[in-house]
């Protein structure tokens, strides 16, 4: 297997199987990434977290002190991505997950296809979080799942696979100008055509779509970073901070600045763990102290 020694995505492993088998897992990883487990504590603040591409945590079978452990994690350090390894799986787990602004939701055992694509998006993150906080019009990581195979077998592959050559362009560079009238050309199509099956493929416009891809990245700058919202709005695309804000407004119903402060409020007012939960939190920290 190849080995990428320079520059290795930084990978910290919380275990909290209930047979400690996260170092089987480990195993996977470390040819290409560097793995670290056992010396490294969690409390809020934490500055070596800028040092960690990855905080890796492994379950079995999740419980409700595993999951509220994650998210006061998330909570005190939220500039560190986590990718949360599970063998239980459910639907409405998967959901909390991404409601938890997990980075990645990853179920056991790993499919190749899937370490494949999820070694990939670590590099691509860590070129991204190296560059912060110039970020610049650095590409975006490309954090979208294989289709399942049960999706290539229906009638409506063959509409996506006429779009796939462009659909990647457009969601690495959405925050340019992008002539939709070249993108047809690529696709072989009259702009009628392209936009019409573009829509249907898509459940929106190529104008909505790349409006809601602005606003999401914009979205995630105001959450995650102290830029002004002018400036945000300059990296998201749009050249007129005046219609930033209108759209902004239209699209969450709020203002970039309202936003902002709401997430603030909402992280203020987090529910404090309970007393089983903080237990479990500084059993934790202890063990990987020890």
């Amino acid at each position: 297997m190849q080995s990428y020694s320079a520059g290795r995505p930084i990978l910290l492993w919380l275990d909290l199987t209930r047979d400690k088998s996260t170092h089987k897992l480990m195993q996977q990883f470390e040819d290409y990434c560097e793995c670290r487990r056992g010396d490294v504590s969690l409390p809020a603040g934490w500055e070596g977290s800028r040092q960690v591409d990855m905080l890796c945590i492994h379950f079995d079978k999740p419980d409700a002190n595993g999951l509220n452990l994650l998210l006061e994690i998330k909570r005190t350090n939220p500039s560190i991505p986590i990718t949360m390894f599970t063998v239980q799986h459910s639907e409405e787990l998967a959901v909390w997950a991404m409601r938890a602004r997990v980075w990645e939701y990853m179920v056991l055992p790993l499919a190749g296809e899937d370490k494949s694509r999820y070694l990939h998006s670590l590099r691509q993150l860590r070129e991204v979080r190296r560059d912060v906080p110039s970020l610049g019009r650095k590409p975006l990581v490309d954090h979208n799942p294989s289709l399942p195979g049960s999706i290539r077998l229906t009638s409506n592959h063959q509409k996506h696979k006429a779009l796939g050559r462009i659909m990647p362009y457009i969601d690495q560079n959405f925050r340019e100008s992008i002539d939709q009238k070249e993108l047809a050309r690529r696709c072989g199509m009259t702009p009628f055509r392209f936009s019409r099956l573009f829509k249907e493929v898509n459940g929106v416009g190529f104008m909505e779509y790349v409006l809601g891809k602005r606003m999401e990245f914009a979205k995630d700058l105001l959450a995650n970073s102290q830029m002004p919202v002018t400036s945000i709005g300059y990296e998201a695309g749009f050249k007129d901070p005046s219609y930033f804000a209108r759209a902004f407004k239209q699209f969450a119903g709020c203002t970039p600045s309202e936003f902002r402060q709401r997430l603030r409020q909402e992280e203020s007012e987090s529910e404090v763990l309970d007393d089983a939960t903080a237990a479990k939190l500084e059993q934790v920290i202890k063990s990987i102290t020890a």
